[in-house]
């Protein structure tokens, strides 16, 4: 059975990116394992820090189970057209140090989708992700494309989502990207 880690790249607790990978989850296909992870409690990225203790055991954990899933998802905030820098700052800290990227990320399949209050969706943070997850040498999921805007009209105020045009968008991506990394 496929499994995949779950990150949200916002730290909000009312986030509209955290209630999108909930959502993902609850509609994953039968015989795909979603397990949410945190980037919560993971420091700036310090090189001081890295040398003289190396990775923090937060990055250090999560590091591993990312290497021991199947698949990694993405739920990525836009934030002034671009990724937010605190989810950079995470994957900064996971690809160190720079031999272990391989075990973690390597051929790695990862689906991205997000949402935003905004009209424009997700679709330019989306597009700054792709850089990155080339130079760890992920394997993106293209086959469908989640990037929701005016999320303040399809959650409500308890984070559920509730346009089922919406929803039905997810549960047909979920059902592409598991796809993707159980073939």
């Amino acid at each position: 059975m496929p499994s995949l880690i779950g990150i949200s790249g916002s730290l909000r607790r009312a986030s509209f990116n955290a209630s999108l990978l909930r959502t993902a989850a609850l509609l994953a296909p039968p015989g795909l394992t979603v397990e949410i992870a945190s980037i919560r409690g993971i420091p700036l990225y310090d090189g001081d820090v890295e040398s003289e203790s190396g990775v923090p055991a937060v990055v250090a954990e999560l590091k591993d189970r990312i290497a021991a899933a199947d698949g990694l998802l993405l739920v990525s905030p836009e934030y002034n057209n671009s990724l937010p820098g605190v989810f950079k700052n995470a994957v900064d800290w996971l690809s160190r140090p720079g031999h272990d990227i391989p075990r973690v990320f390597g051929g790695k399949p990862v689906g991205l989708i997000g949402a935003t209050p905004g009209a424009g969706g997700t679709r330019l943070s989306q597009t700054a992700w792709l850089p990155v997850l080339r130079t760890l040498g992920t394997r993106p999921f293209f086959g469908r494309s989640v990037f929701i805007a005016g999320a303040g009209q399809v959650f409500d105020q308890d984070g559920n989502l509730q346009d089922e045009k919406t929803r039905e968008l997810v549960r047909r991506y979920m059902v592409g990207l598991a796809e993707f990394v159980g073939g």
